[in-house]
């Protein structure tokens, strides 16, 4: 297996997990597919990582390979050897996408599963798959409806439109916006500045929206309680009462 098909690197408490097929346009084969859940695998028992990025060389991702999709086998062979969106979704630490070229297909299904998303202006976007007989399979239909609502994902799916940086912008897909060349600056700032929180008050403010969207407002708000009483049994929290008591930056341990 070509390891160089997915680059990892660390630095300090943010991991930065980069596409490397270039001459693909970063197009998700078997191969890169089996290392992109391998390596998130490791990220999520690796306690020293407080956020991960994810990013692609001279583009993010412009979807599926055909190759694959041409590929003998049954369908459900197919997702189970191609998805990467559902364990980069169930990361518990906060992730970002930095989105630049055409991100279209699964290329869009792989930044939806990340909690933000950072593109460059000339950036476009698309579920496309309908175009080519297909649909979304990597949680696409999902996804994109609860991010930027039901009207627009069923016109985004059902027509396979492309649209350009600022009007993902404006309908919410992706949270900021940066001329081309500040992508990975801007990205970079934004995973430090995450990382600089409590790490289990982050993990725990994200269990509590994410699973908040499937349940009742009532029990969404018992489960914000809860998972704020916890928290309060951490040392964190006492460390960060105590730095504000003192005017200093507090240390978080992640215990």
């Amino acid at each position: 297996m070509n390891k160089r098909l997915v680059l990892y690197e660390r630095r300090d408490a943010v991991a930065t997990v980069t596409l490397n097929r270039p001459d693909a346009k970063n197009a998700v084969n078997a191969e890169m597919a089996s290392l992109l859940r391998e390596i998130v695998n490791d990220l999520s028992w690796d306690d020293e990582i407080k956020v991960v990025l994810f990013a692609g060389t001279g583009g993010f991702c412009s979807g599926t390979d055909p190759e694959e999709i041409s590929a003998s086998g049954s369908r459900a062979a197919l997702i189970e050897r191609l998805s990467v969106a559902s364990p980069v979704a169930g990361l518990e630490k906060p992730t970002i996408a930095a989105m630049e070229g055409d991100i279209f297909g699964q290329g869009l299904e792989l930044g939806l599963a990340c909690d933000f998303r950072v593109c460059t202006e000339p950036s476009r976007f698309a579920m496309d798959q309908v175009i080519h007989g297909d649909m979304p399979w990597d949680g696409g239909t999902q996804r994109l409806s609860r991010l930027v609502g039901r009207g627009k994902a069923v016109e985004m799916i059902l027509t396979g439109e492309v649209i350009n940086a600022k009007e993902a912008f404006r309908i919410c897909l992706v949270n900021k916006v940066v001329p081309a060349g500040t992508l990975l600056e801007t990205a970079t700032a934004l995973a430090d500045q995450i990382a600089s929180k409590a790490p289990i008050a982050t993990r725990y403010a994200k269990e509590a929206v994410y699973k908040g969207m499937d349940l009742s407002l009532e029990q969404g708000l018992r489960l914000e309680a809860d998972l704020y009483f916890l928290l309060h049994t951490t040392g964190d929290r006492t460390e960060g009462i105590r730095a504000f008591q003192e005017k200093r930056k507090p240390l978080f341990q992640g215990k």
